[in-house]
């Protein structure tokens, strides 16, 4: 099974939230290989030869990071070849903002499951059941806040990294059983 993980990071935090995310798929599936890329550097074909992708993203003014909304955008020509129909998907996100709500972090992660949904790809989601999903997790997909009171970057914590790497390995599980029969 090839995972592909596209992201964009501001700080770091989003990028050590790809990282865990990957490390669990890694230890979820021993016949799985990760590709972890910036969303800048993730090409059509990265997209194409993917069984499974993860988009993750900082909140930016409640919405994803325009890095990601490109690469989201240049998906149209997949979307009109169906190319990523039936592949697995999961986002992420890490948000600041004031009043410990995460500045629109789950429009973010609904935006990016809509997207996902557009090219029919089947979208796994974050169960309460899962360890870290009490830190930093939503029904859409694993999240973290990375910011002080004042809006000021903190960085991630590792009660996030924990729920990361959870959510990592629980797509990955999910994909392997989604797609067992066709890889």
């Amino acid at each position: 099974m090839r995972i592909l993980i596209a992201y964009h990071s501001d700080y770091g935090s989003t990028e050590k939230m790809a990282q865990a995310i990957s490390a669990g798929a890694s230890a979820s599936q021993t016949d799985c290989k990760v590709t972890v890329k910036q969303a800048a550097d993730t090409s059509l074909n990265d997209l194409e030869k993917a069984d499974v992708i993860l988009f993750g993203t900082p909140v930016h003014m409640g919405s994803m990071a325009w890095p990601m909304k490109k690469l989201v955008d240049e998906t149209s020509k997949l979307w009109m070849e169906n190319t990523l129909e039936g592949k697995v998907g999961g986002v992420f996100a890490t948000g600041g903002g004031l009043g410990s709500a995460g500045g629109g972090i789950e429009q973010t992660l609904i935006s990016l499951h809509s997207n996902f949904l557009e090219h029919g790809m089947v979208v796994i989601g974050f169960p309460k059941s899962l360890p870290g999903y009490a830190d930093a997790g939503l029904h859409w997909g694993v999240c973290a806040r990375t910011s002080n009171h004042e809006g000021m970057p903190q960085g991630i914590s590792d009660a996030a990294l924990v729920a990361a790497r959870s959510y990592g390995a629980h797509v990955a599980a999910m994909a392997a059983h989604i797609l067992g029969a066709d890889l």
